[in-house]
């Protein structure tokens, strides 16, 4: 099984994400990561799914979502091809035995710490998903409060647009 992420460019309304994601159900997909946001054009919002799944599937969900009329375009994304980033931010216990291993952890990651109590350290942390698992994997061995993770944002490399794909 193979990981595939997709940016749709979608009508800006209600409903539509509902009708994305429910051609997703329907094709038994499951969404490991899922950003959406209004575009640098109010009439347009961009959908970013990332989702697990085999080549002949994803090709029969592209060729289905050009079928929703709120679909103007889709774009495929990889590694190769373009640039991605998450968010997370991830809550520990403030234990003195533990506080200068979590924060050594922090500063290798490049995490920031944004709120600090007598009862916890929030970190505030931005990179790869796998970088992200890595970093909560390491915090594991502590006590971890609370996580809270956006979806992927990603952009294709070079010059190319999402909108110069427009299936009008």
């Amino acid at each position: 099984m193979n990981r595939y992420t997709l940016a749709v460019l979608v009508r800006n309304q209600f409903g539509v994400l509902n009708r994305l994601t429910s051609m997703l159900r329907r094709r038994q997909f499951n969404i490991s990561s899922l950003a959406v946001s209004e575009t640098e054009s109010p009439e347009f919002s961009r959908a970013t799914f990332s989702f697990d799944g085999e080549e002949d599937g994803k090709q029969q969900l592209i060729n289905q979502l050009y079928k929703l009329p709120d679909v103007f375009s889709i774009k495929e994304l990889s590694r190769e091809n373009s640039i991605s980033c998450e968010l997370m931010l991830i809550k520990m216990q403030n234990d003195p035995d533990t506080r200068n291993d979590i924060q050594s952890a922090a500063d290798a990651f490049k995490a920031e710490t944004i709120d600090y109590t007598r009862e916890s350290i929030t970190l505030r942390l931005f990179g790869t998903g796998e970088k992200l698992d890595e970093f909560i994997s390491l915090m594991r061995d502590f006590t971890i409060l609370e996580i809270c993770r956006t979806g992927t944002a990603s952009l294709e490399k070079g010059g190319g647009v999402l909108r110069q794909n427009l299936n009008l």
